[in-house]
């Protein structure tokens, strides 16, 4: 049958020959009793290398990526690029599910080696979803939509990893449909608020910034976590207006605050990637400033550590750029990625947020101990301060202390509360049992 080949990724793919291979293949399976399996592959946040690069390395690194999944296969087995950044793999005649799970893993394995692509060392993950014929469907149209449900539970799974479909997974993306269409009216209706998070100075015990959340006040579900929305905005790309508005109404009830006589302190949003890595974005958080009038060193951009350290040199690029503007920076759940020390020194970080998940265990688990002690460390050697999320308990807190973290938040102080609820707090500052600086 033969693995179908292109020159060029930026060429229209032949949907038609792959369905009709697929029938073909379909049929002979049928008269052999045999199985086959059907794999789709969906490149994990592949927008960025086109936005931050450009389309021309993005089609060579498609071009990589293509050459490595036929690597994967026999020569009866076929690939086919079905557009954009997805992909479809036929894997013909296998005797079970392990064959297409050991293929799955070869090609996680294989595209986990970075490349350089253009000058650029780029590193692509995939989020591949499988179906087997007979067992999932005899239609070729819904063993394509099988495999593609399955490959969307693992981008909700976290990506960069494959999953077979099951039949729940219909209900599942029947939700998902419903809630992205929900999302997208919520934008109409002004459904989208903030609530917002105390940031404390341990020394003093001064609320020195707050963090804004976003939340979803659904018609019918109630308020919607973001865990649960977010990963559908940004597939969607609903997370750009959506960030935008953020940052907005950030700004915006910053003001509002000020002009009630409420001191004026750093409002810290978070950046997504999608956001960080679209061109304009300088401009858009410009007119932001520009229209709300915030001083722009009240305002902190929040970046996962993961999102600063993919294309590193990009990033400093964007970074000083928006360091330029006035505003602060910040990396978030710092410790979680893999920072290089050769590039974090030449990030204008005003600030590293320590992972909660280091926190937790903090007082109990010395490798935990050691890990902030060590972020804590590194952070003031670069000049750089240092949050904890994630503090619930007083222990947590006098532990921090001692380690020299410079501020907090958390449960412990506070929840998340929306705007009329933190106002008190900001006039007359937290409870005295939850005061650092008492003992």
């Amino acid at each position: 049958m033969g693995t179908l080949r292109f020159a060029q990724p930026t060429a229209l793919p032949n949907r038609v020959l792959l369905q009709d291979r697929l029938i073909q293949t379909m049929a002979r399976a049928e008269r052999a009793g045999s199985r086959l399996a059907l794999l789709y592959i969906d490149l994990d946040r592949f927008k960025l290398v086109n936005d931050s690069l450009g389309h021309p390395v993005g089609d060579a690194l498609l071009q990589e990526v293509a050459h490595r999944l036929q690597a994967t296969v026999r020569v009866s087995d076929t690939v086919s690029r079905q557009g954009g950044d997805e992909f479809l793999v036929l894997l013909d005649e296998i005797e079970s599910a392990d064959d297409a799970a050991r293929v799955a893993q070869k090609m996680l394995d294989l595209l986990a080696q970075p490349c350089w692509v253009a000058g650029h060392e780029l590193t692509v993950t995939p989020s591949i979803g499988i179906s087997l014929y007979p067992d999932d469907s005899t239609d070729m149209i819904t063993l394509i939509k099988s495999a593609d449900i399955a490959m969307y539970q693992v981008k909700e799974g976290g990506r960069n990893a494959y999953q077979f479909y099951t039949g729940d997974m219909n209900e599942r993306a029947s939700e998902r449909l419903a809630l992205e269409h929900d999302l997208r009216r919520a934008l109409e209706r002004g459904e989208m608020l903030l609530h917002y998070q105390l940031q404390i100075e341990l020394a003093s015990g001064r609320i020195v910034g707050l963090e804004a959340l976003l939340r979803w006040r659904h018609p019918v579900l109630g308020l919607v976590p973001p865990e649960r929305f977010i990963a559908i905005a940004e597939d969607s790309g609903l997370i750009v207006p959506i960030g935008e508005g953020v940052l907005h109404e950030a700004c915006r009830q910053s003001l509002a605050w000020q002009a009630a006589g409420l001191p004026a302190i750093v409002i810290a949003v978070n950046l997504s990637a999608v956001q960080f890595r679209r061109a304009g974005l300088e401009d858009s958080l410009r007119d932001i400033l520009t229209a709300t009038g915030l001083s722009p060193h009240l305002l902190e951009l929040e970046l996962t550590e993961s999102v600063v350290m993919n294309q590193a040199d990009a990033t400093v690029a964007i970074l000083t750029r928006l360091h330029d503007l006035g505003v602060r920076l910040s990396i978030d759940d710092f410790g979680t990625g893999y920072s290089s020390l050769a590039y974090l020194k030449r990030f204008p970080i005003e600030k590293l947020k320590v992972d909660q998940s280091f926190i937790r265990d903090l007082a109990h688990d010395a490798n935990d101990a050691a890990i902030v002690r060590s972020i804590v460390g590194l952070a003031h050697s670069l000049g750089i301060g240092v949050i904890a999320e994630g503090v619930e308990t007083r222990e947590q807190l006098d532990f921090l202390r001692h380690l020299g973290c410079e501020e907090a938040q958390g449960n412990y102080f506070c929840r998340p509360l929306p705007p009329a609820e933190i106002e008190p707090m900001l006039r007359d500052g937290i409870p005295l049992g939850k005061h650092p600086a008492t003992h």
